[in-house]
């Protein structure tokens, strides 16, 4: 399938929709309008003037009333509708390159001093989780954001290879996930529904079920027999009595109970349906059959159980209808429904986290499945069995649109762990680190890459590329690098082999102590088993190589002047790059030097 003539088509079938469904619901309302005004006309001749039989009434309210389900319907239907256009004209978006600023930027999940996230652009505006996340509930987005910060073992990424390219192609199922709307991200929080299902139990002494079933029993039968003048009101009142006494004993326990199921129940409720369109599937890799399995409790479906929960909160709301408040008071609707939703949290509480984790699976690799769709030319990674190795063949960035990145070709590991990247300014150092580290990054999430062919094995990004000083934290630009390259050093020599990517590494002191202090550091990385990249303006540093041997090679971009303008081409090339544009760009921008 092309995906650009495949959202297309189905944008302009889901508009097409809407715009039907909305036709339908402004004539069916013109129409209840219209029932209701000859309900309101008959309704003057059967009470007003007694001229017709108030039979005459049926047939309107009749037909208003199936107006209304009708009516119900097509709003649902529209609001459907409408879900799958903005989903489809978020698709194009991203096709197109016009996602940016637009969805979910995945700042709450930034973990500060994070070794390479703010670096690579992992979170915020324009990053890459907001290129790639489609979740609809916090447990996805949470999921993917973990995914996109700590690297999986190679087991578990071909897992989740196998399950997103059995996803790909599915776009009916991120339809209709879809279709749940917003409400389900914004107002389901997970760890509430959690926290909530494992509280310790309210706990209610012995046969307290069985003893209040009995004691509204016998308040309705005592007033039964009242009313059919078989017995004195002494035994009703004294019903009432006990009763009473045995609701106040038992309020508190209640209370805590409705209280504390309040928004959990709720919020539960509306996750069910991205629950059962999960449940709805049959799937043939390991991984999403487990996903699927996660879904259940003895046996039974997560969704048969919230429905079960969404059942019970309706009755016990039942009690604040005007009408039915006084029968519920009598029969101790609310103390008896209180337990009843407590008595479920005991039986399947415990199973809401393991739900909500397989929903957050299933949704961290429907948003891998999605861009692995919207760009079929990326591949799945290699996973080698060699350590320390990076080879990517046709590389590029993931942010960048396909037909505006320069790809290169970088291979890291073997007998040549380092390579020393020089160039002018803006010629596709910084470029490179991130095409490095981002694909890095997705490899190991189990994502298709940005490359013709990567392949790589178990690594540890560790990046020092974008360091700001702090004014609120007394630090230094210098101070700030310093400490990111000891994280970066202390991920060295692990079991996962770091890959580590150096902007400008030390920039921020004089030439002399830059010179010793990088050397010293490259050294000792390299001699812990670790690959990377370091780039630098400083051609003095480009000599670290020489005392590498073959362990460092030398790479750099060029740059050339044509009519007073710099032309880049971001061809990574041998060797040390033979001049600068510093002067070159200062006087572009009408500084005399």
């Amino acid at each position: 399938m092309n995906p650009a003539a495949e959202y297309s088509n189905r944008l302009k079938s889901r508009t097409a929709a809407h715009h039907r469904y909305e036709r339908l619901h402004r004539r069916i309302g013109n129409i209840r309008l219209a029932v209701g005004i000859a309900a309101v006309a008959i309704g003057f001749f059967v009470f007003g003037t007694a001229a017709i039989s108030p039979w005459w009434l049926v047939a309107p309210v009749v037909v208003f009333i199936a107006l209304a389900v009708v009516h119900a319907r097509i709003i649902a239907r529209r609001e459907r509708a409408a879900r799958a256009v903005r989903f489809f004209e978020r698709g194009i978006e991203r096709l197109e390159y016009r996602w940016m600023g637009r969805g979910e930027t995945g700042e709450r999940y930034r973990v500060p001093n994070h070794v390479y996230a703010d670096d690579l652009d992992v979170f915020g505006h324009g990053s890459l989780f907001e290129l790639l996340c489609t979740a609809r509930t916090q447990a996805g987005e949470a999921t993917l954001a973990q995914w996109l910060q700590a690297p999986a073992s190679s087991e578990e990424v071909i897992a989740r290879q196998q399950a997103i390219a059995e996803l790909r192609d599915k776009i009916d199922l991120r339809e209709d996930l879809a279709a749940f709307a917003d409400v389900v991200r914004s107002e389901v929080n997970p760890d509430a529904l959690a926290v909530w299902g494992e509280k310790p139990p309210v706990l209610f002494p012995r046969g307290t079920r069985l003893l209040v079933s009995i004691v509204a029993s016998c308040v309705v039968v005592t007033f039964s027999l009242y009313m059919a003048d078989v017995v004195n009101r002494v035994f009703f009142l004294a019903a009432i009595l006990v009763e009473s006494c045995l609701g106040f004993a038992l309020r508190p326990k209640v209370k805590r109970i409705i209280e504390d199921a309040e928004h959990p129940a709720r919020d539960l409720d509306l996750l069910s349906g991205v629950v059962s369109c999960i449940e709805a599937q049959t799937f043939e890799s390991e991984l999403l059959r487990r996903v699927r399995l996660q879904l259940e409790t003895k046996g039974e479906p997560a969704s048969r159980q919230i429905r079960r929960l969404h059942t019970l909160i309706s009755r016990l709301d039942d009690r604040g209808n005007q009408f039915f408040a006084p029968i519920a008071a009598a029969v101790m609707w609310g103390t008896q429904f209180a337990m009843a939703v407590e008595n479920w949290r005991l039986r399947s509480g415990g199973s809401i986290r393991r739900w909500l984790l397989a929903v957050g699976e299933f949704e961290a690799l429907c948003s891998f499945a999605a861009h692995s769709f919207e760009h079929p030319a990326d591949p799945f990674p290699i996973l080698s069995d060699r350590r320390a190795w990076f080879d990517a063949q046709g590389l590029g960035h993931p942010l960048m649109p396909e037909n505006a990145f320069v790809s290169n070709d970088v291979r890291l590991g073997g007998e040549c762990p380092l390579l020393i990247i020089s160039g002018s300014n803006m010629s596709g150092k910084s470029t490179l680190l991130r095409s490095v580290g981002l694909n890095t990054v997705l490899a190991w999430a189990g994502a298709p890459v940005r490359a013709t062919r990567l392949e790589l094995s178990p690594l540890q990004v560790g990046a020092s590329i974008r360091i700001v000083d702090s004014l609120l934290d007394g630090k230094s630009r210098f101070y700030a690098e310093i400490m990111r390259l000891r994280q970066i050093m202390d991920l060295a020599g692990q079991e996962r082999t770091l890959v580590f990517l150096v902007d400008e590494i030390l920039s921020g002191t004089n030439s002399h102590d830059r010179r010793i202090g990088a050397e010293a550091l490259v050294r000792t990385l390299v001699d812990r088993g670790a690959i990377g990249l370091i780039t630098t303006h400083d051609l003095a540093l480009a000599h670290i190589a020489d005392g590498l041997g073959s362990r460092a090679a030398n790479m750099h971009f060029s740059d050339t002047i044509l009519d007073g303008k710099l032309n880049f081409d971001y061809h990574l090339r041998p060797g040390v790059v033979e001049h600068s544009n510093a002067l070159e760009l200062m006087r572009s921008v009408g500084l005399d030097v």
